[in-house]
């Protein structure tokens, strides 16, 4: 009977120490962040910006911040990230495999909001948390996606403030023209602008698309010109931005303002353009200079975490190697690193419907400014600021209580900006 006592406890000690090894095996040791990234392509300019983004604020939260509490534990980020190409058909592979494969724990979308559209199905067929940081248009989060959360803000907001601005420091200037890229993400901010526009009282004197890809917008230009505006908004990205601006010098269209989304306020829009890019504006999600703090949070009731701005600048630097200054891109994409580590902390658990649960619930303010989904998951929190170019610098002009320095209005001429003039404040 003794032998039979001994013989189940001996079987009874081997299964349990066997299911502590296999449990031991199976907790992660780590926490890993998926990214199709945009290393060549299209989008490689902001991509590059969202890696040092991304790669700064993992940098932080492991070696400052002492990693991510979850389960009594304090675990890693780790980073796996690919080169979509900046292409669709790339971009649903590659989240397929880092999710089957590499086995990450949540899925941050490439830029821009056609990239985050055509993936987002694939992470929801996984049961995947899908972050959203370049991927603007509020179309994405019409589609019912259970798993999908947005750090960068809507597209129906971008050229608001702009509008606020013109209508602020110029009440006299009336007509409008609106010449955005035919893309799903220029066309809600045109939109948005369009109707913010007729709210307040302005005349939308020309409203017209041009293809994606375009290399002449000398007709559209020319149609514009014609329609004698006081300012014009519009834009795309980055290659259209630059032609736009460019083309515009060309047939000598003189406007009081100028204000281009997503191109404007890339520092390379300046050294592709430099002084004819003087007095152009853009709307931006973040710029250096804001002054976002542990002070401010605590002013309007947010908790705070991550670094400051001057930490993030200097991270970033350190990621990519370079002596460059971080733009919106990159700091929507680090912004989006501290959402993540506070859901898992909040969820205490990796779980994708705990922490997707958590983001829901979660309000804070980092070095990016403020953070709050709806129960889409778009983002409602956080506030635009308005840049312009000024003697070669970016310069926030919008909103007063953000801005770091008045804005030069009107902008000079072509002419004038040929002849050496730079853009300074009236």
């Amino acid at each position: 009977m003794k032998r039979n006592y001994l013989k189940t406890a001996m079987i009874f000690f081997a299964c349990f120490g066997f299911l502590l090894a296999t449990n031991a095996l199976a907790a992660p040791k780590k926490i890993v962040i998926g990214h199709p990234a945009c290393l060549s392509g299209k989008y490689a300019k902001a991509g590059e910006q969202a890696i040092g983004g991304v790669k700064a604020c993992i940098d932080w939260v492991n070696n400052v911040y002492g990693g991510v509490q979850v389960a009594g534990k304090k675990l890693p980020l780790a980073y796996k990230y690919y080169d979509c190409e900046s292409k669709k058909e790339a971009v649903t592979s590659l989240i397929a495999r880092l999710i089957t494969v590499n086995k990450v724990n949540v899925v941050f979308s490439a830029y821009s909001s056609g990239l985050t559209l055509r993936g987002a199905p694939v992470a929801e067929s996984h049961g995947m948390l899908y972050m959203d940081h370049g991927g603007a248009n509020n179309k994405i989060f019409r589609q019912g996606f259970k798993y999908i959360v947005q750090t960068i803000g809507p597209a129906t907001n971008y050229h608001q403030g702009t509008l606020n601005m013109i209508q602020k420091v110029d009440p006299k200037a009336k007509k409008v023209a609106l010449a955005y890229e035919d893309s799903e993400f220029a066309k809600m901010v045109m939109h948005g602008a369009e109707g913010h526009a007729k709210k307040l009282g302005f005349n939308v004197v020309f409203k017209r698309t041009y293809p994606k890809g375009v290399t002449d917008l000398t007709p559209l230009l020319s149609a514009l010109k014609a329609s004698k505006p006081d300012f014009i908004i519009g834009g795309g990205h980055f290659e259209d931005g630059q032609l736009f601006n460019r083309q515009m010098a060309d047939l000598d269209i003189d406007v009081k303002a100028l204000s281009l989304i997503a191109a404007a306020t890339l520092p390379a829009f300046y050294k592709a353009l430099t002084s004819m890019a003087e007095g152009v504006m853009g709307p931006s999600h973040w710029e250096y200079g804001v002054k976002y703090s542990v002070e401010e949070a605590k002013k309007v009731g947010l908790n705070w975490i991550g670094p400051d701005q001057d930490e993030f600048v200097a991270l970033f630097k350190k990621a990519l190697g370079k002596e460059i200054i971080p733009d919106y891109h990159a700091a929507e994409a680090g912004a989006q690193v501290l959402a993540y580590v506070l859901a898992v902390e909040k969820a205490d658990s990796l779980d994708t419907r705990k922490v997707r649960a958590a983001l829901g619930d979660l309000t804070f303010m980092s070095f990016y400014g403020g953070w709050d989904v709806d129960d889409t998951g778009l983002q409602v929190g956080h506030s635009m600021v308005d840049v312009q170019w000024q003697m070669g610098k970016r310069i926030i002009v919008w909103p007063k209580e953000a801005q770091t320095g008045d804005v030069a209005y009107p902008m000079p001429t072509f002419a004038e900006k040929a002849r050496g003039k730079v853009a300074l404040p009236r």
